[in-house]
């Protein structure tokens, strides 16, 4: 059986005891409504969060197992310093250039080679990072959102202060899990 990481448990500790003194006050102070619109906010935040760390995960294991090797070890050689300057790996073949023979035309020659790997590496990195942000199980969770706010609006039971409390769950658990040491 696999092990659950500790520092998933400690969001989950957060995130539950959030909710459960949301839930508490909805019931005691408020009225069901404020506890339903509560409720379907924080569940689908909730799910759009988790399938967001799941279908990041994924893609970055895809990342790994499709590394190479042989282009890795060219970064072998490059210390820390070079890695924060330089962390596209732009200037490792540069050849300095005389003055004297630098021309508008190669100037603009040597901007317009350095831009299109720039180019290169931006499609490339939105090529690989798109499975994170059209994963399936996101796109039903923003979809379980939509639809839980429409349903509430539409039924004429929706409150914004709930709705955004419950949404707002998720991002103040990270916010104290962080905290908390």
């Amino acid at each position: 059986m696999k092990k659950i990481n500790p520092e998933i448990l400690k969001f989950a500790k957060v995130f539950i005891l959030l909710d459960l003194c949301i839930v508490l006050y909805a019931l005691i102070f408020q009225n069901n409504l404020w506890f339903l619109n509560s409720q379907v906010a924080f569940v689908s935040s909730l799910f759009i969060t988790i399938a967001t760390f799941l279908s990041y995960k994924r893609n970055i294991q895809n990342r790994i197992s499709n590394l190479d090797m042989t282009q890795s070890n060219q970064s072998f050689d490059r210390d820390k310093i070079d890695e924060i300057d330089d962390p596209y790996d732009l200037y490792t073949e540069y050849e300095e250039i005389p003055e004297s023979e630098l021309t508008p035309e190669k100037i603009k020659e040597i901007i317009n080679d350095e831009k299109s790997k720039v180019k290169k590496n931006t499609f490339k990195n939105t090529l690989f990072s798109a499975g994170g942000f059209l994963s399936i199980y996101r796109i039903l969770g923003y979809g379980v959102l939509v639809f839980g706010f429409f349903a509430l609006n539409n039924n004429g039971i929706f409150l914004p202060l709930a709705f955004i409390l419950g949404l707002g769950i998720v991002p103040i658990g990270v916010l104290f899990s962080k905290l908390i040491k």
